[in-house]
């Protein structure tokens, strides 16, 4: 996620370099200045996740341990304006991520380890809050609700965790909240953003067995992400 970070500041820095006489000189040019004026206009974004589990247990005991890596993102986005500084989003789009849970009571790593591969279809309804645009830079907050599918889960599985086979639910519920910057080139918007993602409901199907020492302790579990998304319209 660190050159992740690097990777977007970059992008701004040399954004801002090339269009350092469009954007940041006394009397700049004004690129696009009519295209956020209409109705509805359409995009598309690439960008990179780092997904979380927030744990909570019925009982005090050792922590699961959450090993995350860096997914990426792919998805296009629909934009209905609703008033000079409010406009409507939807983003739908493809997330694959991947989490490693480490279980600390088991001794046997094939015990210990459950990878939990997932590939996301997120379907987002955002509302997106501008500013006032300041030559070609306008920034944004953003924020609403998101109904996911994991077409990973393994929900229809009869196996659990004694066949190494780690079960959440399909479909998930989260609410979304980030930030942003719209770019104005020449051609097109560039539209970096970061935005936090939270689970709202328990996502975990428990073991067949109601004493299992992998799930029986587990009060909910829900998954957080943070989200990098870099949008050209």
């Amino acid at each position: 996620m660190k050159k992740t970070i690097v990777f977007i500041l970059f992008l701004l820095s040399f954004t801002g370099h090339s269009q350092s006489k469009g954007m940041f000189s006394k009397d700049p040019i004004i690129n696009l200045e009519n295209f956020q004026k209409q109705r509805l206009y359409f995009g598309y974004y690439l960008g990179f996740n780092s997904f979380d589990f927030k744990i909570d247990y019925k009982t005090v005991g050792p922590d699961i341990q959450v090993k995350k890596t860096t997914g990426f993102n792919v998805g296009v986005v629909a934009d209905l304006k609703l008033h000079e500084h409010i406009n409507l989003r939807f983003e739908p789009g493809l997330y694959y991520t991947k989490r490693t849970l480490n279980y600390p009571n088991f001794s046997r790593e094939i015990d210990a380890l459950r990878d939990v591969n997932s590939t996301y279809i997120n379907f987002p309804l955002l509302l997106k809050f501008s500013s006032v645009r300041t030559g070609n830079i306008r920034p944004y907050l953003v924020g609403g609700l998101s109904t996911t599918l994991n077409l990973s889960s393994n929900s229809k599985s009869i196996d659990d965790n004694v066949q190494q086979k780690f079960r959440v639910k399909s479909w998930t519920s989260n609410y979304e909240l980030g930030f942003g910057i719209d770019f104005f080139s020449e051609y097109f918007i560039f539209s970096p953003s970061i935005r936090g993602s939270f689970g709202l409901k328990d996502e975990l199907i428990r073991d067949n067995d109601p004493n299992s020492p992998w799930t029986s302790n587990i009060e909910s579990l829900k998954s957080r992400a943070i989200l990098i998304n870099l949008t050209f319209h």
